[in-house]
């Protein structure tokens, strides 16, 4: 037997190395002998530099940048191969790095993220991955275009910062000055929303509350991103308000497209491909993922869905341990896994659950390891 261990981390109690860890004990326990791999994983949310270069061998690198307030900070993004860099945005513009009491996006800039996707192109990486998510920025991706050399200028053709609040001024938008290694590389965008840059759907109105956006600030950010699109698109011949996925992190996914080139693909599909995770399944029986909690958004670019898809495209059964289940978990099964083994053994509260992640996660190895098998045993 050959398993092959893929799973998300259950966050804030077990890595993807530490599940691991824990189903190649248990498999070998009740499978003496067997063969097991493991790799680590990420959707394009946080962790995904980690996982990706943990998976290629790669390495990292540190960049001084600016961060969401234009604080000096460092950051790191990861090098694949000579080629090719992956860059996750919230290491330099993610909400956890401003306070709770100093959270709002009319003063938020990406501009860190545009410094490390410059350093990147500085080096000689043409090949880059950047994922969206977990940023703390309404700016239309204003701030990291900056960083490249666009100039954004307002009607007496000042140019502006690039946060917020700085969207409704954009009277004229000047690429003359885009990094000029940007029409030599090619950018994949990890994004899992179609959200269009505004509109109720948008990037202001979906996302700015959970940055620190009152119904004021939103209604302002919302014009203002409006007018944003109007003059960046004329100056890109191009829409940029209407693409599916122009409203991920505050509509950086927007500038990426437009001014960029980027092409806009699942976060865990782009993973899958970055560590050749077709490759991994050769010769594999089984494969377990898992993340932890599963509900019906699991089916839509997590990982359970996208490592299930690729099993079931090679006929390789998958299962999934998680730490609890909620409406709409069984959407999984249309995904490729075949079964949902969660870790919750009686009735407990959530802290409880929390403080024995570890010990509930092996009991429910043990038992899916068993079951597997029994479902031998019964097929001779």
């Amino acid at each position: 037997m050959k398993f092959l261990f893929a799973s998300d981390s259950f966050k804030g109690t077990l890595s993807s190395e530490k599940i691991i860890e824990l189903l190649t004990e248990s498999a070998n326990k009740v499978f003496p002998g067997c063969e097991t791999a493991g790799t680590l994983i990420a959707d394009g949310g946080e962790g995904t530099v980690d996982a990706v270069i943990a998976m290629t061998k790669g390495s990292l690198i540190e960049v001084s940048v600016h961060g969401p307030l234009m604080e000096e900070t460092t950051a790191v993004y990861g090098k694949i191969n000579e080629e090719s860099a992956i860059i996750e945005m919230a290491a330099a513009s993610g909400l956890p790095m401003v306070p709770a009491e100093l959270r709002n996006p009319l003063n938020t800039t990406t501009y860190g993220t545009g410094e490390l996707i410059k350093d990147a192109l500085d080096k000689g990486f043409r090949n880059i991955s950047i994922a969206l998510g977990g940023s703390a920025t309404n700016d239309g991706g204003m701030g990291a275009m900056a960083a490249l050399g666009v100039k954004f200028l307002d009607k007496d053709g000042k140019e502006l910062k690039g946060q917020g609040s700085d969207l409704a001024k954009v009277a004229k938008v000047d690429i003359s000055g885009l990094h000029p290694a940007v029409k030599e590389a090619a950018f994949t965008v990890m994004c899992d929303v179609n959200n269009p840059l505004t509109g109720p759907d948008g990037a202001t109105y979906t996302f700015g509350k959970q940055k620190g956006g009152t119904p004021e600030i939103l209604d302002e950010l919302e014009a203002g991103m409006k007018s944003y699109a109007k003059v960046a698109g004329e100056a890109l011949g191009r829409d940029i308000d209407n693409l599916p996925g122009a409203g991920a992190a505050g509509g950086l996914g927007a500038a990426a497209c437009g001014f960029l080139n980027a092409t806009l693909k699942s976060g865990i599909e782009t993973v899958l491909d970055l560590i050749d995770f077709d490759r991994m399944l050769e010769g594999v029986d089984v494969v377990v993922t898992g993340e932890g909690r599963i509900d019906w958004q699991s089916a839509f670019g997590k990982v359970p869905s996208g490592i299930g898809m690729r099993c079931k495209n090679k006929g390789i059964p998958a299962v999934a341990i998680v730490g609890g289940m909620g409406k709409g978990a069984e959407k999984i099964y249309e995904f490729g896994v075949e079964s949902i083994i969660p870790t919750i053994n009686g009735a407990m509260d959530i802290d409880e659950a929390l403080e024995r992640a570890e010990e509930l996660y092996q009991g429910a190895a043990e038992r899916m390891f068993r079951f597997l098998k029994v479902g031998m045993a019964v097929s001779k």
